[in-house]
Formats: C-alpha cells, structure tokens, sequence
C-alpha cells in the first residue's frame, strides 16, 4: 500500500533529464566572464545531451545501437564532468557547491556502464 509520504522511485529517464535541468541551472548562475562562458557552454553542451542519448539508446533497433547510444551517453557524462572540475578547478565556482551534482554525476555513470554490461551479455 502506497502512503502520500512516499517518495516515486525516479527512472533513469527522469534522472537524466534532471541531471540536464541542473546543468541548465547552473550554467545559468555562472560568471559573466569570457572563462567562465567558454567553459560553462561546453558543460552545457555534454551535460544537456546525456538523457537524449538514454532516449535515443530506449529507440535502438538492436543490441548495438543500444550499446552504441549508451557509450556515448556515458562520454558525455565523463565530459561533463571534466568541466564541471575545470569550473572549480579555476576557481570558477565553488566546489562544495557542487558535490551532489557531481555525486550524480557518478552514479550515473555507474549505472550506465551497467546497462552497457547487460547488453553486452545478452
């Protein structure tokens, strides 16, 4: 029996898109400054992408494509990452401020080498 106190169990297609939401949000609160944009968009542009390759990989006509999808899902993800260190790295943003976005950011990537697993062994 469900209570109203419970929390739904997010799918892999919400997360990514919320994991996207977040990168949208903090790009947003970046420094005006030439560093910050250059870098900022880049993080954008690689964070953004990740749940579209989920999706895109969920339409795969086989097993390759799937696989295909989701590996570049996961370059994204790594990609997104190294900015986001390059942000903090600079002194761009504030690292502590980012912890849980980059915790995530893990997981993630946890889950997709996973799926890659899965596929592989079918």
């Amino acid at each position: 029996m469900s209570t109203s106190t419970e929390t739904p169990i997010k799918t892999l297609r919400d997360r990514t898109k919320t994991f996207a939401l977040r990168i949208v949000r903090l790009y947003t609160s970046l420094p005006k400054s030439t560093e910050a944009q250059v870098l900022g968009k880049q993080m954008l542009r690689s964070g953004t992408s990740v749940g579209a390759h989920y999706r895109e990989a969920n339409r795969a006509r086989s097993n390759a494509e799937y696989i295909s999808k989701i590996e570049v899902g996961l370059q994204e993800l790594e990609e997104t990452v190294y900015w986001i260190e390059l942000l903090i790295e600079a002194k761009i943003v504030d690292g502590q401020n980012l912890q849980n976005l980059l915790n995530e950011a893990d997981q993630l990537i946890a889950i997709l080498v996973s799926c890659v697993k899965k596929a592989r062994n079918k």
